[in-house]
């Protein structure tokens, strides 16, 4: 039975499997997306989503809370490159996100060991998925709702009004000029 093993071992001791998921982690940040095993994409999901919120937090908080997350996200990552780019261009863009950073498509089998292949990604860094969808201000909603509101008619400018009245103008007299 496994109670209580919360932790996917992927078959390597402890200091091997952090190391791995520190330089996949990199690897994800740096590149957006990287191809590796469904079981290994899980485990770097584990990973990096409470990295990428302390990386959030940062331009919420003032700056000594913001060093002292740079300095913990540093103690996983070990990689400046990786911080620099994290607390930078991955944070601003997952900043009104509430969670789930990162998506684990998967792709299908390997051909050398028919292992399950997975692409895990940065949600908020793929153009083709986010293309159609308008950005959402929040997804809360309050719990009463303040009832439905009249709309008020469109106001329309005056200048407009004139504008329109000369294209219909002009038009009339190009249809007329047309006719004879």
């Amino acid at each position: 039975m496994r109670h209580g093993k919360k932790v996917n071992h992927l078959g390597r001791k402890k200091a091997h499997r952090t190391a791995m998921l520190a330089n996949m982690a990199c690897s994800l940040i740096e590149h957006k997306r990287i191809n590796t095993t469904v079981a290994k994409a899980k485990a770097l999901k584990q990973f990096v989503e409470p990295l990428i919120t302390k990386s959030k937090a940062e331009n919420n908080q003032t700056a000594d809370k913001g060093t002292h997350n740079r300095r913990i996200v540093f103690k996983y990552l070990r990689d400046k490159y990786a911080i620099t780019e994290l607390f930078g261009a991955v944070s601003e863009k997952v900043g009104d996100r509430p969670g789930g950073y990162t998506r684990i498509i998967k792709l299908g089998n390997r051909l050398g060991d028919n292992a399950d292949m997975a692409m895990i990604e940065l949600v908020d860094f793929n153009e083709l998925y986010n293309a159609g969808q308008p950005k959402k201000k929040s997804t809360r909603r309050s719990r009463r709702s303040g009832g439905k509101k009249e709309e008020t008619p469109p106001v329309v400018v005056a200048d407009t009004e004139e504008k329109a009245v000369e294209n219909v103008a002009d038009a009339e007299v190009k249809a007329d000029d047309s006719e004879e």
